[in-house]
């Protein structure tokens, strides 16, 4: 018979994502550990909101272990505390993204099936005007920023299914008993990514997933709790989650904007003294464009950190940062949201390094060859294989290890499109591969997928959307190089009789009975169709000839970007 006190020591040395509450509380107990805008928290005001809040949510909610909670919102410390308290009692964080369509939304709460639903008071985004009731599953709506009380009953329970995150710290009841508990198989947070068709897909991930990631960042990068973390990327995106988790287990100070904006971003570096943030290759080159306008360059030497995600950094932009923030460590990660976020690190720059600018740029000119990309080392924790079958050694980059997903949600695990059966192996859908020094190589994506500011965007989505205009016969979307973007959606028309190609033309011709096409009138249309705005075509082309095509019918849509790479290039050849 099994010693029950061994069994609960072993249940509590788990991973569970809370644990960094008991850090936070003691050792910055009266140090500032969040800022939003003029509302700083100390450690200790931080964890006592956690707790009263994860006590409201299941004396009022009734919140149960694997319960889902989907939350849409902005970035604020009280997100943070949402995504810690559902955590802290066994409940599921679903983080939606607000950039997406009311459908888009919809799709991804019909796939998870939250019984709660949390939003903020902002505007503009799918969540302001969506009615909690049309999903079934829903049962509550907290207002996550309301101030205003609702009316309570008599026995504390409200007498309409809407509450504020006030209301839920107020009804908790302090009770010493609260301690954090795990959901089914160890599961956190579903953190959505698109399918092969552009849906959303739920990426279960585990609390031990999320701790191994943290470790991986914390020696990696080198994040410590005298960190000032600046919150670029939204907490719906794994890149910002796995940060956020990172800087609250070293028990550093995370300075939260709502949504990143380049001007904003460079005053709160000088304002706090940030240390470290994130990048995609987009934020950074927004926000060394707009040093260029200002005289702050020699005030933002107190960043000493960067991690830079979503795409590599071209030789350009990477001279361009050494010299916005000269005193900082640059250092580039490969992954994705089914690994928990990095699975690769490489440092581009160190400014604590002798003749480092100069060595960096050098090694950072032969990063990029037509072999692919190179994207460093892999993590501690990670386990990766080349499945290949060529005399090139490239093939499928091929991960398995804790720091994998659980699965998506809702789908029986099987060997395409999710963790195989077999040995663990995770298909990353990436081609690569190993040199003798361990580094990985990143080659092309096996299906297609577009990455854009740090956004995937999936051809078969837009291409579906396109072909609902009467005028488009066939639709093919690939991605350009772009700096800025790491690349661009670029869509190639076919179009049907009786239609034609113009950017000049707004309205049909009476004389050959024609209807006119542009660039801009699809653009228009795809967002009529509610297609998220960073998946709208940033050029569309008409496509004379015939489509290249394999033997067996399938579209090469390889040599489709080829041909529209080398016509764009040709055309700024002439200009």
């Amino acid at each position: 018979m099994q010693n029950p006190q061994l069994l609960q020591m072993s249940t509590y040395s788990q991973a569970h994502i809370c644990q960094c509450l008991t850090r936070i509380s003691t050792l910055r107990r009266n140090a500032t550990v969040t800022i939003t805008g003029t509302r700083r928290k100390t450690g200790e005001i931080f964890v006592e909101n956690v707790l009263s809040l994860a006590s409201g949510l299941v004396e009022v909610v009734g919140l149960k272990p694997g319960d889902v909670v989907a939350i849409s919102a902005l970035n604020s410390d009280l997100y943070m505390e949402w995504l810690l308290a559902v955590t802290y009692v066994g409940g599921i964080c679903a983080p939606l993204n607000y950039r997406w369509s009311l459908e888009e939304a919809k799709s991804a709460m019909e796939v998870v099936r939250p019984i709660l639903l949390v939003t903020d008071v902002s505007s503009n985004y799918w969540h302001s005007n969506f009615q909690a009731d049309t999903i079934s599953s829903i049962k509550w709506h907290v207002l996550m920023d309301h101030s205003v009380e609702l009316d309570i009953t008599a026995n504390g329970v409200p007498s309409f299914p809407l509450l504020t995150t006030e209301m839920l710290k107020k009804s908790s009841i302090k009770s010493k008993s609260l301690n954090y508990i795990w959901g089914p198989d160890g599961a956190a947070i579903i953190c959505f990514t698109s399918g092969t068709t552009g849906r959303p897909k739920g990426v279960t991930l585990s609390h031990s997933a999320f701790i191994i990631q943290s470790l991986a960042k914390i020696a990696a990068v080198g994040y410590g709790e005298n960190d000032v973390y600046l919150h670029t990327a939204p907490l719906y995106h794994i890149g910002g989650l796995s940060s956020a988790i990172s800087m609250l287990m070293v028990g550093g100070c995370h300075v939260l904007m709502p949504k990143f904006e380049a001007a904003l971003a460079l005053k709160a570096i000088n304002q706090y003294e940030v240390t470290s943030f994130i990048t995609v290759p987009a934020i950074l080159a927004d926000m060394v464009s707009v040093i260029r306008t200002t005289e702050t360059r020699d005030r933002l030497l107190s960043v000493n950190k960067i991690l830079n995600g979503g795409g590599s950094l071209s030789v350009e932009l990477l001279k361009d940062a050494v010299q916005t923030f000269p005193r900082s460590k640059i250092i580039s990660a490969y992954g994705m949201t089914e690994a928990c976020s990095s699975l690769t690190f490489m440092t581009l720059y160190d400014s604590t390094k002798e003749n480092s600018v100069q060595s960096s740029m050098n090694e950072k000119s032969n990063l990029h060859e037509p072999r692919g990309v190179c994207v460093g080392k892999t993590a501690p924790h990670v386990e990766l294989e080349i499945n290949s079958e060529d005399v090139s050694h490239s093939g499928r980059i091929l991960a398995r290890g804790p720091h994998m997903m659980l699965g998506y949600w809702g789908q029986i695990p099987t060997t395409k499109d999710s963790v195989p059966c077999n040995g663990g192996w995770f298909d990353t859908g990436d081609i690569g591969r190993l040199d003798n020094d361990g580094n990985v190589w990143l080659i092309g994506r096996t299906n297609g997928r577009i990455k854009s500011g740090g956004e995937n965007v999936y051809p078969e989505e837009v291409e579906a959307v396109l072909l609902e205009h009467p005028g488009v016969s066939r639709a093919v979307v690939v991605g350009l190089p772009d700096t800025r973007l790491t690349e661009i959606v670029v869509a190639c028309i076919q179009l049907k009789p009786k239609w034609m190609w113009t950017d000049y033309c707004s309205k049909p011709s009476a004389k050959d009975n024609y209807q006119c096409l542009s660039s801009e009138i699809l653009q228009n249309f795809c967002r009529e169709k509610n297609l998220t705005r960073f998946k709208v075509p940033k050029y569309c082309i008409i496509w004379t000839k015939s489509l290249p095509l394999t033997t067996t019918g399938k579209l090469r849509r390889d040599q489709v970007r080829s041909e529209v790479m080398s016509h764009t290039q040709l055309l700024s050849s002439r200009l």
